[in-house]
């Protein structure tokens, strides 16, 4: 089993929302691009949270978009053993600093988890935010959770009160 390293951050100083998942899959990670696998509902989800059609945006247009909203991606685990693409094969992860966010980012709102295992991490590497910053737990865009899409949705909805001046 090799180990997998995650993508960068992708974010402006300017970040009011960052959204962090576990680490990404195969296909993302040969890609080198985030939630770019095709049954991923990532991109529709937060298109839909937002107001706008990301999904069929290509990438760099996707990427531009989350700027221009203030929207900034990362994963919770920087590196780990994977057979495969499921979190739950994850063994051996090492961390990202998501708790630099916290200082990092002075225009920052909220930071949002992509999944029990982002929010589970993420949680513990993160502690007690400042008052300012709210942490959010969304529903897994990954098609490994079978959750009806319109049920994800409502969870994902969340995010755009962080996206106002």
């Amino acid at each position: 089993m090799s180990v997998k390293v995650g993508l960068p951050p992708v974010a402006r100083p300017d970040a009011r929302l960052f959204i962090l998942g576990s680490l990404p899959g195969d296909v993302s990670l040969a890609a080198q691009r985030y939630y770019a696998h095709p049954t991923n509902q990532f991109w529709r989800l937060l298109g839909q949270a937002i107001g706008e059609d990301l999904d069929v945006l290509d990438y760099d247009k996707r990427i531009e978009r989350l700027a221009q909203r203030r929207i900034g991606l990362w994963d919770v685990i920087a590196s780990a053993t994977r057979r495969g693409s499921l979190d739950q094969a994850i063994r051996e992860a090492e961390h990202n600093r998501v708790d630099h966010l916290l200082h990092d980012f002075a225009h920052l709102r909220a930071i949002a988890f992509n999944g029990t295992t982002a929010a589970s991490v993420g949680r513990k590497l993160i502690g007690e935010p400042p008052a300012r910053i709210e942490l959010i737990d969304l529903p897994s865009s990954s098609a490994a959770n079978t959750r009806p899409f319109a049920e994800k949705a409502a969870g994902w909805s969340a995010l755009g009160q962080f996206l106002q001046p």
